[in-house]
C-alpha cells in the first residue's frame, strides 16, 4: 500500500513564517505521509501569498491532483473571494480529493458545494498542525472524520431538544454573509447550518446573523448549530449587551432551534466538518450528538 499524501497550499493570506510550512510537513511526515508544498505557501504578495494567478493554479493544481490525497490550506485571512471565478470546480469536484481548511477556506467550500454539489471539509489549518502541542481533540477529529465514512461527535449544547436530518453546510459567519446572491452562495433547504467568527462586537455578530435571517436562510434550515465566536471585542456603550444578548435576539427572531456549544471556530480546539454531507443532529438534556456520512474519506 502506498504512503498516503497530502499537499500544503495557501489560496489566501501569507504565511508569516515558513517554519510554520516545514512543522506541517513534519508533522505528516512522522506519520508516514508524503509531503508537497505549493509554491503560494512560500509567496508574498502585500496579505496575500502571492498573486491572484499563483494562488488560483495552485489551489486548481493540487485539488485535481489525484496523487493526493488530502489538500490543507495553509492558513486562512483573506484572498479566495478574489479567485473564485479562475477555478474550474467541475473538474475539481471529478478529482474527488479531501479539501481541508477554515475561515476564509469557507468561500471555496460553499462555491463548491454551490457549483457541483461536492463535499469539501471545515477543519483545521496547516497552522493548527504546526502548532507546538497540537490539540489532541482536533488532530482526532480531524483523522477520525477522513477515514470513516460515517463519523459522530458529542458536545455539550445550549438549546432545545431535537432530532434532525439535513445537508451540513456553513462556516464562518462573515465569508457566508460575503456569498449571499452570488452565484457560489449554496441553495440549501432543510439543512443543518453551522457557524463561527472572531473578533467580531456581538452587535456585528447579530446584525450578520439577522442579515441571513432577513434573507430567508435560516428560516429554511432545520437548524442553527453555533460554534465559537471568542474573542467578541467589547464596545464601550455596549452596557451589558453581550453575545449571549445577540444569540437570545436571534432565537426570538427565527422559527427555527438555535443550539450553541459547537466545537470549531478559531480556536485550538476543532471538529473537522464536511460541508454538504448528509447529517443527523440530536440534543437531549444539553448534550449534542451531530454525526454525518457520505463524505469523501481516505478508504
Amino acid at each position: 500500500m502506498r504512503a498516503h499524501a497530502i499537499g500544503l497550499v495557501a489560496p489566501s493570506g501569507c504565511l508569516t513564517h515558513r517554519r510554520i510550512a516545514d512543522r506541517a510537513a513534519r508533522f505528516f511526515a512522522r506519520r508516514g505521509w508524503r509531503v508537497q508544498a505549493g509554491e503560494s505557501v512560500f509567496a508574498r504578495e502585500m496579505r496575500f501569498a502571492g498573486c491572484d494567478d499563483l494562488r488560483a493554479s495552485d489551489l486548481q493544481r493540487f485539488a485535481t491532483d489525484r496523487s493526493l490525497d488530502v489538500v490543507l490550506a495553509a492558513r486562512g485571512g483573506y484572498g479566495l473571494s478574489r479567485i473564485l471565478d479562475r477555478l474550474d470546480f467541475a473538474a475539481i469536484a471529478r478529482a474527488g480529493r479531501i479539501l481541508v481548511g477554515y475561515s476564509d477556506f469557507t468561500a471555496f467550500n460553499l462555491a463548491l458545494l454551490a457549483k457541483t454539489g461536492a463535499v469539501s471539509f471545515q477543519g483545521p489549518a496547516a497552522t493548527d498542525f504546526a502548532a507546538e502541542r497540537p490539540d489532541r481533540y482536533t488532530i482526532d477529529q480531524f483523522f477520525a472524520t477522513i477515514e470513516n465514512r460515517r463519523h459522530a461527535l458529542t458536545f455539550e449544547a445550549e438549546g432545545p431538544d431535537l432530532s434532525v436530518r439535513g445537508t451540513l453546510w456553513g462556516g464562518n459567519l462573515a465569508l457566508v454573509c460575503a456569498l449571499l446572491a452570488t452565484p457560489y452562495f449554496p441553495r440549501v433547504r432543510g439543512g443543518i447550518l453551522f457557524l463561527e467568527d472572531v473578533n467580531e462586537a456581538a452587535y456585528a455578530i447579530e446584525r450578520m446573523l439577522l442579515q441571513l435571517a432577513h434573507a430567508g436562510v435560516l428560516g429554511r434550515q432545520r437548524a442553527i448549530v453555533l460554534g465559537a465566536f471568542d474573542p467578541v471585542k467589547p464596545m464601550p456603550n455596549d452596557d451589558g449587551y453581550d453575545l449571549a444578548a445577540a444569540i437570545a435576539r436571534v432565537r426570538a427572531a427565527v422559527p427555527v432551534p438555535v443550539v450553541t456549544g459547537l466545537p470549531f471556530g478559531h480556536v485550538p480546539r476543532k471538529a473537522t466538518l464536511p460541508v454538504g454531507a448528509a447529517a443527523k443532529l440530536v440534543v437531549r438534556d444539553g448534550a449534542a450528538e451531530l454525526a454525518f456520512s457520505g463524505h469523501p474519506t481516505l478508504n
